[in-house]
C-alpha cells in the first residue's frame, strides 16, 4: 500500500467520528513577538493529548475479525502506546504494549488505565522492536508500528486536512519529525491541496537522522532529549522518501532552544506542550527573519510532558527571564542586616522567596556572614534596579548571572 492523497482522505473519513477535530488558533502573543502570524494546531487537546491517536485508530480499523480477536501489540513509551491502548479498548481489542525498562510509572499507569497489558523490555524503542515482533509472531498478534506504516501515516495526515480547512491561506507549515509518519502524511495531504505550500520539518539536534540524510552532514543519534517523542534513530525509509519529494526543508534545534520554546508556549500562550512541538517553535524562531509576511502553522503534536520535568522547566525559564534571581551578599554578622535588605527589596516591589544565612564557611572572616536571598521580580530590568538600590545602600552582592 502506498501513501497517497486518496488514502489520507478515505482514512480520515473512517476516523473522524472517533477523533477530535482539534482547533487551529492564532498565537496572538507569539505572533507579536515574531512579527508574523503564527497559527497552532492543538493536537495536545486530542484523545490521549497527542496526534498519535489518529494513526493508531486508522490501523486498528483495518483489522479483520480474527486479528481483532487475537489482539494487537505495539512498542512505545509514550504517545503511540496510549493511542493504541485507548482505541483498542474502545473497539474491544486486547492490546499489549512493550515499554522500555525504567519507563516512568505514570506513563505505565496511564497506558494500563486504558486496559492495555504493559510489558517492559530493553532500554528504548530500537531495543524493543525486535522483541515486540517476536512476541507478535509467537502469539499471533498484529503489530501496530508507530510510524513505518502507510495507514498509520495516512491517519496522521488528517491533521493537515483539518488545518488547511480551518486556515486555508497558510503559507508555511512546520512539523516535528521523529519517525517521519506525521510529516509524511501531512506533506502528502497538504501538497495535494496547495502545491505551493512550504513544508518545514523540525528535528532535535541530538536526533537529526532526516536532516543528516538530506544535507549529508554528520549524524547525531544519542543523548537525552527533551523532545523524547521525536528522539528516533531510524525513521521509516518510506517516510524519508516522501520527505525528500514533498518537504521543502528540514532544520534542527538545540536542547536549550527547545526548552526555551516549550517555556514560551506555556508563558505566552498558556499551552502545555512537550518537547517535540517545542522543537518546531524553536525552528520557527530561528527562521523568523525569512518568514516575515507569511502565515505560518505549527502542529502542537503533543502535550504529554512529565509534570516534574515541567515544574523544573518553568523555574529555569523564570530564572532565564530574570523573574527569579539569587542575590548573594557578603555582610557583617550584626543584627538588622537581613531586615534592611528585605525592606529594600520590598520597597522596590519584589518578593523574597528564600533566604540562606551562612556563618560557618571557612572562606569568610569570623565576623562576616554570607547571605543568599532568592527574589521574585518582574523581569531582568527590575532586578537591575533592585541591585543598584542595594549597592547604593552600602551592600556588597552578586547575582546568579554575575550582575
Amino acid at each position: 500500500m502506498t501513501l497517497t492523497p486518496d488514502l489520507i482522505t478515505s482514512t480520515y473519513a473512517t476516523i473522524q467520528d472517533a477523533t477530535i477535530r482539534t482547533p487551529t488558533v492564532k498565537a496572538a502573543r507569539l505572533s507579536l513577538q515574531l512579527g508574523f502570524d503564527l497559527y497552532l494546531k492543538l493536537e495536545n487537546l486530542q484523545h490521549t493529548n497527542a496526534f498519535k491517536t489518529r494513526g493508531a485508530l486508522a490501523k486498528l480499523l483495518t483489522l479483520n475479525e480474527t486479528q481483532r480477536r487475537k489482539g494487537v501489540i505495539a512498542c512505545s513509551a509514550g504517545n503511540h502506546a496510549q493511542g493504541v491502548a485507548y482505541h483498542a479498548e474502545q473497539l474491544g481489542i486486547p492490546a499489549t504494549i512493550v515499554m522500555p525498562v525504567g519507563t516512568p510509572f505514570n506513563k505505565v499507569k496511564r497506558t494500563e488505565d486504558f486496559g492495555a497489558t504493559v510489558m517492559q523490555y530493553g532500554t528504548g524503542f530500537d531495543d524493543g522492536v525486535s522483541y515486540t515482533l517476536d512476541r507478535a509472531a509467537a502469539e499471533g498478534l498484529t503489530f501496530i508500528h508507530p510510524f513505518d506504516d502507510p495507514v498509520v501515516a495516512a491517519g496522521q495526515g488528517s491533521v493537515a486536512l483539518e488545518m488547511l480547512d480551518q486556515v486555508p491561506d497558510l503559507d508555511v507549515i512546520v512539523v516535528p519529525i521523529g519517525g517521519g509518519g506525521l510529516i509524511a502524511g501531512m506533506a502528502v495531504a497538504a501538497k495535494a491541496i496547495n502545491p505551493d505550500l512550504h513544508i518545514i520539518g523540525a528535528q532535535a539536534e541530538l536526533f537529526d537522522a532526516v536532516k543528516a540524510q538530506l544535507s549529508g552532514t554528520e549524524l547525531h543519534n544519542n543523548g537525552a532529549s527533551l523532545a523524547e517523542g521525536i528522539a528516533v534513530r531510524e525513521p521509516g525509509q518510506a517516510n524519508i522518501d516522501i520527505i525528500k519529494s514533498h518537504v521543502d526543508q528540514v532544520e534542527t534545534a538545540t536542547e536549550n532552544e527547545i526548552e526555551d520554546a516549550v517555556f514560551d508556549l506555556l508563558s505566552y500562550e498558556k499551552l502545555v506542550a512537550e518537547g517535540a512541538p517545542g522543537a518546531g517553535l524553536a525552528v520557527i524562531k530561528k527562521l523568523a527573519p525569512t518568514l516575515q509576511g507569511k502565515k505560518v502553522g505549527l502542529v502542537i503534536c503533543g502535550g504529554n510532558i512529565d509534570s516534574r520535568l515541567l515544574s523544573t522547566l518553568i523555574l529555569r525559564g523564570l530564572v532565564r527571564d530574570g523573574r527569579i534571581t539569587r542575590l548573594t551578599f557578603a555582610i557583617d554578622d550584626t543584627p538588622g542586616q537581613l531586615s534592611d535588605i528585605s525592606r529594600i527589596i520590598g520597597e522596590e516591589g519584589a518578593n523574597v522567596i528564600e533566604v540562606i544565612h551562612q556563618r560557618m564557611m571557612q572562606t569568610l572572616a569570623l565576623k562576616k556572614a554570607e547571605l543568599e536571598v532568592v527574589i521574585e521580580a518582574r523581569d531582568s530590568l527590575h532586578v537591575e534596579a533592585i541591585v543598584a538600590r542595594l549597592r547604593s545602600s552600602g551592600f556588597t552582592l552578586r547575582t546568579q548571572s554575575g550582575l
